[in-house]
C-alpha cells in the first residue's frame, strides 16, 4: 500500500505540459517520482517551464505542434531514441474556438478537432512500441485529457469544441478496449473548471466561477494532479476506458 501511488522509476511524456492542466499534471507526476518529458508548440516556452519543473525532478524539454501528424511521429521517434521504454502519456495539448452558430467558420473545425480528438490517437499510435516496452513488468497508461463539455452542455457556443471532447471520451473507451490487449491501459480526465490558458474565465475570474461550483471554488493543481497520479499509479491499473470527472460537482448542476 505505501507504493500504491507511487511513480517512482516511471517515464511520462506530457504534451502541452507547460502550462495549465498539463503542468499541473507535469508537477505532480515529478513529485512522485517520474522523469517527464514536456511537449509544446513553443519551444521557449516548453523551455522555460521544464527548467521550472526541474526543480521537483528530472523534466526534460521536447518542443512539439503535435497538431501536425508528421511532428507527431518525430516527437515518438525522439522519446523512443531517448528511452527504452514510455510507462505513461498524457494527451492533454489542445485548442478551443467560440463563435456565433451563423459565423462559425471550418477552419474552427479543423483546427480544434485536429488536435482534440485526432492527435491523441495518432500520437498513441506513433508511440504504440514505445508503450507496449514499458508494459512488459506493468501496465502502461495512457490518459486522454477531454472536459466537462462533452458531458453536458454549456451557454457558450463552442460548438467544435465540445464535440471534440465527447468523440475524445468515447475514442477513450474504444482505444481501452484494443491496448488492454498489450497490457496499456487507457483512461481519461473530464476537468471542470481550472485557471489555464483555456479557461481564463476561471483564471482570471475566480471568485465568480467559483459561485457556479457546488463545492464553492475552482480546482486547484492538487485536485488535477492527485486524479493524474490516481490513473498512472498502480492505484488506476484497474480502470480501463473510464473518464473521471474533476469538476467539484459542475456537471450535477447542469444535468
Amino acid at each position: 500500500m505505501n507504493d500504491l501511488f507511487s511513480l517512482q522509476g516511471r517515464v511520462a511524456l506530457v504534451t502541452g505540459g507547460s502550462r495549465g492542466i498539463g503542468r499541473m499534471i507535469a508537477a505532480g507526476f515529478l513529485r512522485q517520482g517520474a522523469k517527464v518529458y514536456i511537449s509544446a508548440r513553443k519551444a521557449q516556452a516548453c523551455d522555460e517551464a521544464a527548467a521550472e519543473l526541474s526543480s521537483l525532478g528530472p523534466c526534460i524539454s521536447v518542443p512539439a505542434d503535435v497538431s501536425d501528424l508528421a511532428t507527431a511521429q518525430a516527437l515518438a521517434a525522439e522519446i523512443a531514441r531517448r528511452e527504452p521504454a514510455l510507462d505513461i502519456l498524457v494527451n492533454n495539448a489542445g485548442a478551443a474556438w467560440g463563435e456565433p452558430f451563423d459565423t462559425f467558420p471550418e477552419k474552427g473545425w479543423d483546427k480544434v478537432v485536429d488536435l482534440n480528438m485526432k492527435t491523441p490517437f495518432f500520437l498513441t499510435q506513433a508511440l504504440h512500441a514505445s508503450l507496449k516496452a514499458g508494459a512488459r513488468q506493468r501496465p502502461a497508461k495512457v490518459i486522454n485529457i477531454a472536459s466537462i463539455d462533452g458531458i453536458t452542455v454549456n451557454p457558450w457556443e463552442t460548438y467544435s469544441y465540445a464535440a471534440s471532447k465527447a468523440g475524445l471520451i468515447h475514442l477513450t473507451r474504444r482505444m481501452a478496449l484494443r491496448l488492454a490487449q498489450d497490457n496499456i491501459v487507457v483512461s481519461g480526465i473530464a476537468p471542470g473548471p481550472f485557471a489555464s490558458e483555456m479557461n481564463r474565465q476561471a483564471r482570471d475570474h475566480a471568485d465568480e466561477v467559483a459561485q457556479r461550483v457546488p463545492v464553492g471554488r475552482i480546482g486547484a493543481d492538487e485536485d488535477m494532479a492527485g486524479a493524474a497520479i490516481y490513473l498512472a499509479s498502480r492505484a488506476g491499473d484497474y480502470v480501463v476506458g473510464e473518464t473521471i470527472v474533476v469538476d467539484g460537482g459542475v456537471t450535477l448542476g447542469r444535468g
